[in-house]
């Protein structure tokens, strides 16, 4: 296993090597140690990669990441997961701002709290946050699954499209357009889905409410003008 120690070696080196691992390679897991919040960890990666990053980590954290685990034992900063594609990241700690940001698919689980703007603009994305989530989360979230397992800031879901937000705490305030919706059988089934790949033990999807869009700010109406 190819271990990549920050204090030692530059940033640089580690990305590099996991963006030209060989086909049919056996080294596949990375192990990163003193990653001491350095920016931009194991971003890009293309393939089935396992990165285990043993230390926090600063803005972007496998941003694009497409088919790859990537595992931060600590917190994380802005972005963490931004524009990813497909695979796994797992935030052992807190996540800062934007945490999954445009993502178009793959799984982000946060097992700390996430910050404001969690999932913002998300594009098919599912993300789980066993804690709470900041102000302004899920704005104009387009498609994909974002799971609260704590209480949700102010504007959740303003100008939300498509995407399904699921809160099992307390919500302060909805953003323009938001509104809650019946949770219906498919998206218990969805929820559970959701749980169990993010390890999460002992909760119902029952507990959850779902909210969703309004769909009134699809087009311009000038009756709707004061919630633009």
């Amino acid at each position: 296993m190819p271990v990549f120690d920050l204090a030692t070696t530059p940033l640089r080196a580690l990305n590099a090597a996991l963006h030209t691992v060989p086909a049919g390679s056996n080294d596949t897991v990375f192990e990163v140690t003193n990653p001491r919040g350095s920016h931009a960890v194991a971003v890009g990666i293309e393939g089935p990669l396992t990165v285990e990053v043993k230390g926090p980590v600063g803005y972007y954290c496998a941003g694009m990441n497409d088919g790859g685990t990537v595992t931060v034992n600590g917190s994380a900063g802005p972005g963490v997961a931004e524009n990813m594609m497909s695979g796994t990241v797992i935030i052992e700690g807190d996540a800062s701002q934007y945490a999954g940001a445009t993502g178009r698919g793959g799984l982000l689980v946060i097992k700390g709290n996430a910050a404001s703007r969690c999932g913002i603009s998300m594009k098919g994305i599912n993300i789980v946050v066993h804690g709470n989530i900041g102000h302004m989360s899920a704005f104009m979230a387009q498609s994909g699954n974002l799971v609260v397992l704590g209480d949700a800031g102010d504007a959740l879901g303003d100008s939300l499209y498509e995407a399904r937000l699921f809160v099992r705490g307390s919500v302060k305030s909805l953003g323009a357009d938001c509104i809650e919706k019946e949770m219906r059988p498919e998206h218990l089934e969805i929820l559970a889905d959701l749980l169990a790949k993010a390890d999460v033990g002992d909760v119902k999807p029952e507990e959850f409410r779902r909210y969703g869009s309004a769909r009134k700010l699809y087009n311009f109406n000038i009756d709707n003008a004061d919630a633009y």
